[in-house]
């Protein structure tokens, strides 16, 4: 599988084979640092028993070096051009499955398709362990990582390059311009280190951003004190909707017309919160409290 070692010269003269350029709509900018290629696949802490899912094939050179090392691979590729090319160079690979679809069903969930090719692989042994390696297309990572760890049975490890404005989001503390809906998501029940930045120049073609090697770990301890993820992810997206206003109007916001505005005074005052704070000096942990007590009142 030598061949699908993505350089530059390698990709030049596959594109130009099959008349094609890589498009924007699909987010497509390819690493072309070979040992950076590497890098990623070493931070995924691969091991005989993963079934690896791959969003974004482009033109399978992660996947080739991905197989080998794993149980099962499961790649999708939205652009058809691209998974044709990809499986030229796949087709060899028996434990490669390729799924020719948007891994996203809309903004809010995964495609059915790709849980279910993702379950299959690891129904076939009991010690089988999902995870998630990727180059991410850049225009869907936020949802690929957000829905993934919604699911009941996340990835256990998430290794993936992303960009550097995307990955400083995740990392972010209360109080500072990064943070929000998103940050508050993950920390709450992953831990979450970015391992490299990358400059424009290792990708073809070049990116008008850096980009990032991050790496997240879903916790269970931390996850088990979400009682109702899909509320909790809900509420924290129209929490944020009306990012600068203060935190009694968000509230009133997120609760959809369910609490009126004394019921919302009741509550920051029974957690002991100032009413003209902003959701996004709050931490996670209080967030998650905040969360709770509203969906008690209003279940």
């Amino acid at each position: 599988m030598s061949s699908t070692r993505q350089t530059l010269s390698f990709l030049m003269r596959r594109f130009r084979e099959a008349g094609i350029r890589p498009h924007s709509k699909f987010g497509q900018n390819f690493l072309i640092d070979l040992n950076l290629l590497d890098v990623l696949v070493e931070a995924a802490e691969l091991t005989a028993d993963d079934v690896v899912l791959e969003i974004g094939t482009g033109t399978g050179s992660l996947t080739a070096l991905v197989a080998p090392r794993v149980a099962a691979v499961v790649t999708v590729e939205v652009d058809p051009v691209m998974f044709q090319l990809a499986g030229e160079e796949l087709h060899a690979l028996p434990n490669v499955t390729m799924l020719h679809c948007d891994a996203l069903r809309n903004k809010n969930s995964i495609r059915l398709e790709v849980l279910q090719a993702v379950a299959k692989e690891l129904a076939a042994a009991p010690e089988r362990r999902f995870k998630l390696v990727a180059n991410l297309p850049y225009n869907a990572a936020t949802p690929i990582i957000g829905n993934l760890l919604g699911e009941e049975r996340p990835p256990e490890l998430i290794a993936v390059t992303i960009q550097k404005e995307l990955a400083d989001r995740l990392v972010a503390a209360p109080g500072t311009k990064d943070y929000g809906a998103l940050s508050i998501w993950v920390q709450s029940q992953c831990r979450t280190e970015i391992l490299r930045v990358l400059p424009p120049s290792v990708f073809w073609p070049r990116p008008q951003v850096h980009s990032a090697f991050i790496r997240i770990r879903p916790d269970a301890e931390l996850r088990s004190r979400i009682p109702d993820r899909p509320f909790f992810h809900r509420f924290l997206r129209s929490l944020f909707t009306h990012r600068r206003k203060y935190l009694r109007a968000q509230l009133l916001h997120a609760a959809a017309g369910k609490l009126d505005k004394a019921a919302v005074d009741e509550i920051l005052e029974h957690l002991q919160l100032n009413p003209s704070l902003r959701a996004e000096m709050l931490p996670p942990e209080t967030m998650l409290e905040l969360a709770e007590t509203v969906r008690a009142r209003i279940r």
